[in-house]
């Protein structure tokens, strides 16, 4: 039998050939353990059963109802957050952002699981993200039942890690909200989205780090607030203004808007023979954006295809129900606005800045 030459690894501690290798299991194992009854913390009517089963539980919502889920991500987001070592917000954007998907068709959370793989496991970046995902889900009566925590070296770059989140909600079936209302004359209302939300930072950090050579700690020209304020403010659930609305003003359609921006996320509800026509005087987009804009040298309607320019959620309700709608929302402290209408026409945006 050959043997080991001394002041190998093995002979100097008792490390495992695992961990050796960049997985840690009892490190993370470890970290689990920490944040389980941060975790519990989450849990809701419909919750069954403990943290760290195979399979998260959760009770049936009825068969009058439809389950609605969707997967996301936070994407290079996550970049700013490891530059800043702040990583106690987005989790947070990513349950809003989770949220606010299903909320378009009229869904409630139910449930929330997420996804973080990294080359190594970092207990305080875990917690710190773990916190996020929990307050978030708190905030909108979701319960987090569990989710996966990966340690993969030689696949994500050293130091970096990725978050995605799946949501599984439900909606009464005579309740789904679907588009199918909606109609020429309609009125478009538009809450103000609070940042970049989660899309658009790839072109965002190009533009704000490698063209204009700014740091985190700089403030945004024309601002008072910080790089790392700006890029780093908390995609915005809509969840509770909206919840205002339901039931009290029929919504013809509600949109998201995330990736795509106003052209490719509004005609997604929109019937075949309806336009969207938003008015680009009826708000002003936040300094960030049009910084990014100027600076990155941007064509003006790209900007509105990439990013949400200030507005990130969108609701369609009948001409003579606006009003009602507004002061609800109003009351909510939404600052909503009236940003367009529908007409007949192929479905589709279209801009008008003039006359």
């Amino acid at each position: 039998m050959m043997t080991e030459p001394a002041g190998t690894l093995s002979s100097i501690s008792p490390i495992s050939a695992y961990a050796a290798a960049g997985v840690d299991i009892d490190s993370k194992m470890s970290g689990i353990q920490s944040i389980k009854k941060m975790v519990a913390g989450t849990a809701t009517a419909g919750s069954v059963g403990a943290i760290g089963s195979f399979g998260g539980l959760f009770s049936s919502p009825g068969k009058d109802h439809l389950l609605v889920a969707s997967t996301d991500g936070v994407g290079t987001k996550l970049k700013v957050a490891v530059l800043a070592k702040r990583h106690d917000t987005v989790g947070q954007d990513l349950v809003n952002h989770c949220v606010n998907d299903i909320l378009v068709q009229g869904a409630q959370p139910l449930f929330f699981m997420d996804y973080l793989g990294a080359s190594r496991f970092d207990a305080a970046i875990f917690q710190a993200v773990v916190a996020g995902l929990c307050k978030a889900c708190k905030a909108n009566n979701c319960a987090l039942l569990g989710g996966e925590t990966a340690e993969l070296p030689g696949l994500y770059p050293a130091g970096e890690y990725d978050l995605v989140g799946t949501i599984v909600g439900a909606v009464e079936k005579r309740k789904l909200i679907t588009g199918a209302k909606i109609r020429p004359g309609d009125a478009i209302i538009g809450l103000p989205s609070g940042g970049l939300q989660t899309n658009g930072y790839s072109l965002a950090r190009r533009v704000i780090f490698d063209q204009c050579g700014l740091t985190l700690n700089d403030h945004i020209p024309g601002t008072r607030e910080t790089v790392e304020e700006g890029l780093l403010a908390v995609h915005r659930s809509f969840l509770k203004p909206v919840n205002a609305l339901l039931g009290t003003v029929p919504i013809h359609g509600m949109a998201h808007i995330t990736g795509g921006g106003f052209v490719d996320n509004i005609p997604r509800v929109l019937p075949d023979d309806t336009l969207a026509v938003i008015d680009r005087r009826s708000w002003t987009p936040p300094t960030l954006f049009t910084f990014i804009e100027r600076q990155g040298k941007v064509e003006h309607d790209e900007m509105y295809r990439v990013f949400n320019m200030g507005i990130g959620y969108v609701i369609i309700v009948a001409r003579r129900q606006a009003g009602a709608a507004m002061e609800i929302l109003r009351q909510q402290r939404a600052a909503p606005v009236v940003i367009g209408s529908i007409e007949a026409g192929q479905r589709g945006v279209v801009f008008r800045d003039e006359g």
